[in-house]
């Protein structure tokens, strides 16, 4: 399994430029890293069969598309064992308006990252969904008033 200390100079630069724009075509890519475009696709076959690039996708608008509110939720479970994990685990995986689930040390077991139309419709899935997650003791919710940052680009060195 290759890692980070795998990667050269060319391996990075290939994968910052993919970073900001994913639909690049081959030959420019190679240019921008003076390298053939043959030897230039071997490379990102090889960072995707190694797992550094996992995928390509649209980021799409959430204002447009009806999900411009972004909810930040803290769960707190009622019990914390393998069994009640493994099933929060599955339940949220089903829910399209749970975009992020992270296993958390700290106050609380869960923090969730979810998007809705507006405030109602969060309302019907806190209570249609996100009470009935199982195991759940306790939420905290918080709406997000204004997005300051988002990316998802790492920084390569």
């Amino acid at each position: 399994m290759s890692n980070e200390a795998d990667l050269d100079r060319i391996d990075r630069r290939i994968l910052s430029i993919l970073q900001e724009d994913g639909r690049i075509a081959n030959l420019k890519l190679a240019e921008a890293v003076a390298l053939s475009p043959t030897a230039v696709l071997a490379r990102v076959q090889r960072l995707t069969r190694d797992g550094f690039i996992l995928g390509y996708e649209a980021r799409l608008n959430p204002l447009k598309l009806g999900a411009g509110m972004l909810v930040f939720v803290e769960v707190l479970l009622d019990r914390t064992t393998p069994n009640v994990f493994d099933q929060f685990k599955a339940a949220v995986q089903v829910h399209p308006e749970i975009m992020e689930c992270h296993m958390v040390a700290g106050g609380f077991d869960y923090l969730l990252k979810t998007r809705s139309a507006d405030m109602n419709a969060y309302r019907v899935f806190a209570g249609d969904v996100l009470w009935q997650l199982p195991g759940v003791r306790e939420t905290r919710t918080y709406a997000v008033m204004e997005e300051v940052k988002h990316t998802n680009h790492l920084v390569l060195r």
